[in-house]
């Protein structure tokens, strides 16, 4: 499961956006902003080969991100209700007059770091089971990314296959250090057995040797 691209936006104006990979789902991106039906609130998703764009838009504001299709529902707009709370709260009533992309240098390192969590922590979707679905997600169907574009519009989504590896790669790291920690304690606990081991022999050895001396002593 990973989610590989994200962006927020005002209609059809991107302010910023973050791709961990090699995709032109920017441009899909922004034809499907441009085709969104109506203004009102809304979550959709749409899908195009084996990924998803999910779509959330509140009081004008949109945000949008790509993932796999293994990611379901729950995940994806967990992540685009944390980035529309985090993107109003820091940036408030500007979101409303700024220009293309003026909050990407900055927001763009959010958009980075939560699309990594929510793709790689399991406290992600841990904590969203504590809080329960989404209502509104529950009823999101996720129609082909043909009903809003027309075919000969549509762009064909290219994703560097190496990315589907990186939650595997996480997670092998994970084992990794893992059997590492347990291979060192493993080690420390037998060098302290042989130390201890050691002096016991030392101990037995001495006290056999100052036995012997002071025996004739003793005759």
């Amino acid at each position: 499961m990973a989610i590989l691209f994200s962006l927020v936006a005002r209609g059809s104006v991107v302010l910023a956006e973050f791709t961990s990979t090699a995709t032109n789902a920017s441009a899909i991106a922004r034809q499907i902003l441009e085709k969104i039906p109506g203004n009102d609130d809304s979550h959709v998703s749409y899908s195009q080969d084996r990924y998803i764009f999910h779509v959330k838009r509140t009081d004008g504001l949109t945000v949008l991100c790509m993932a796999d299709d293994t990611a379901g529902r729950r995940i994806p707009f967990a992540f685009l209700e944390e980035i529309h709370q985090r993107f109003v709260r820091t940036y408030g009533r500007a979101v409303h007059s700024a220009q293309a992309y003026a909050m990407n240098d900055e927001f763009s390192r959010v958009l980075s770091q939560q699309m990594e969590y929510f793709t790689n922590d399991p406290n992600a979707d841990r904590i969203n089971r504590l809080k329960g679905e989404m209502s509104q997600v529950r009823n999101v169907m996720i129609e082909n990314i043909d009903k809003v574009l027309e075919r000969g519009d549509r762009l064909e989504l290219l994703v560097d296959k190496t990315t589907n590896m990186q939650g595997n790669t996480f997670r092998f790291r994970k084992q990794a250090r893992r059997f590492r920690n347990t291979v060192w304690w493993r080690n420390v606990k037998l060098t302290i057995a042989l130390i201890v081991l050691l002096l016991v022999i030392v101990y037995v050895v001495l006290a056999f040797v100052c036995h012997g001396l002071t025996l004739p002593t003793c005759l």
